[in-house]
């Protein structure tokens, strides 16, 4: 029986501010190729996942990050049957796209096979459905792999962790453009899109929306509340070569398929586009400046 720890994890998110949680067990820690991985019980979020000490999902909001980054192009795009996931070897946004009878194919593109193999022991909560017939595991650096897209994507969602370590690559106006030559001529591109609220990220945001407004007709920005994500604000990138996220959403058509879900709905995918005015005026920066 592993000994119970009275200890805290601690992330800082922004200079002078630390987020904490107790940790009541540490299950697992292991150094692989790319980055240390650890699954740490806690209190109050059950298991952690933490990549290099930063927290990357929790078993009790993980749910609202996954629903988030899956069913509103989902709802958006009437006929996807294939798709890529760029990070994610939780196993979360497949676990939510395996829900789709329709979807005939998923890609899922992760560069640390280790990630898969702690996740699938220590998390099945997210990684139960990794294994599904329709899903290929690629282990695979995401920048390389786009570059060889021959067979076009109707989706592609970029799970990545944030703009630095192995990440990195997945912010740059090159994989952008591959994504973009990577999808179907009325593909949609997902991405998570970090936090404004603090000043760290604050510029490589703002930049990473400019290049995709640089690459497609529609570029929009959505939110969701993520409880022990810094500022609990975070942010996602829609983009597409055709659909509009709100003109058209097809609820109704969403509803039919009757998926159970714990966060998204038609109504929350409405208002998670209606965004805060620092935000409004964060992005409206970036297009005037791309105007003059």
């Amino acid at each position: 029986m592993r000994p119970r720890l009275d200890v805290w994890f601690t992330e800082e998110h922004a200079p002078g501010l630390r987020f904490s949680m107790r940790v009541t067990h540490e299950l697992v820690r292991r150094r692989s190729d790319y980055q240390e991985i650890a699954v740490l019980e806690t209190q109050e979020f059950g298991k952690v996942l933490i990549l290099d000490g930063y927290l990357m999902v929790t078993e009790k909001d993980e749910f609202i990050y996954h629903e988030m980054i899956v069913h509103v192009p989902l709802a958006v795009h009437p006929d996807i049957r294939r798709v890529l996931v760029i990070g994610g070897g939780d196993g979360g946004a497949v676990r939510e796209l395996v829900r789709y009878d329709t979807i005939e194919e998923i890609d899922l593109v992760d560069i640390d096979p280790d990630v898969i193999d702690v996740c699938e022991a220590w998390l099945p909560q997210l990684a139960e459905k990794l294994r599904d017939p329709r899903v290929t595991i690629h282990f695979a650096d995401g920048v390389r792999f786009m570059r060889q897209v021959s067979r076009p994507y109707d989706l592609i969602i970029i799970d990545s962790t944030d703009p630095f370590g192995p990440g990195e690559g997945l912010f740059t106006r090159e994989f952008y453009g591959s994504c973009h030559a990577g999808l179907t001529e009325d593909g949609i591109l997902i991405n998570q899109h970090e936090s404004l609220f603090y000043d760290e990220y604050r510029v490589a945001m703002r930049r990473v929306h400019d290049r995709l407004g640089r690459l497609f007709p529609v570029a929009r920005v959505y939110q969701a509340h993520i409880p022990t994500y810094p500022s609990g604000h975070w942010l996602f990138g829609f983009s597409s070569k055709r659909y509009d996220p709100l003109l058209d959403l097809d609820a109704e058509g969403w509803l039919a398929r009757g998926i159970r879900t714990n966060y998204y709905n038609p109504e929350l995918h409405r208002g998670a586009f209606a965004l805060p005015n620092y935000i409004r005026r964060e992005l409206e920066g970036d297009r005037q400046a791309r105007l003059k």
